[in-house]
């Protein structure tokens, strides 16, 4: 069963967050990976070109090196056995999926939040704050996003989750429950 790349990113990204976290190096080898992420967006086709089976394999080892020189330890075998497995080009995924589990460890959730208009500072550190308090975590770290067809209120977006308290959507649900 060949396994898509959402779910590599998942089981690997879980994998050697579990192995860092295991031998307490889970903020150094995150700071390896956001390293590794800027490789992959200043280069967005490393990771394909270095998973082409095309490619001359003395080529791809150079390549390989290259990437892989800057780290060591766990960060350097973990990079060497995606290799091995073909799953380069997945690397962003799990990178990722790493960052997700790292930041629920520090107790931050990332999200998104949308607003009719900018946001002063001070409304979205409370915003941020309640977002916390009411999922669980000790702090939330939103980025804003203004669009005026909403009206007025709020959309959050954490995780899986949408806290829809925007006025479009309350004109929506009214004009249905007049109908």
């Amino acid at each position: 069963m060949k396994l898509n790349k959402y779910t590599v990113g998942k089981r690997y990204g879980k994998a050697l967050f579990e192995l860092a976290a295991e031998e307490n190096q889970s903020e150094a080898v995150y700071n390896d990976l956001l390293s590794l992420r800027k490789i992959y967006e200043e280069i967005p086709d490393l990771g394909n070109l270095l998973s082409d089976v095309r490619l001359d394999l003395s080529a791809k080892r150079q390549l390989l090196d290259q990437l892989t020189a800057p780290f060591s330890g766990i960060m350097k075998n973990f990079l060497l056995v995606v290799n091995r497995y073909n799953r380069l080009a997945d690397l962003p995924l799990i990178i990722d999926e790493f960052e997700r589990r790292y930041d629920e460890e520090q107790g931050l959730i990332l999200g998104q939040v949308t607003t009719a208009v900018p946001m002063t500072n001070q409304q979205k550190s409370r915003l941020e704050a309640s977002i916390a308090k009411r999922l669980g975590y000790e702090t939330a770290q939103l980025t804003e996003k203004v669009d005026p067809a909403i009206v007025g209120g709020v959309i959050v977006e954490v995780q899986d989750r949408v806290i829809d308290g925007s006025v479009a959507t309350q004109l929506t649900k009214l004009r249905e429950l007049l109908k």
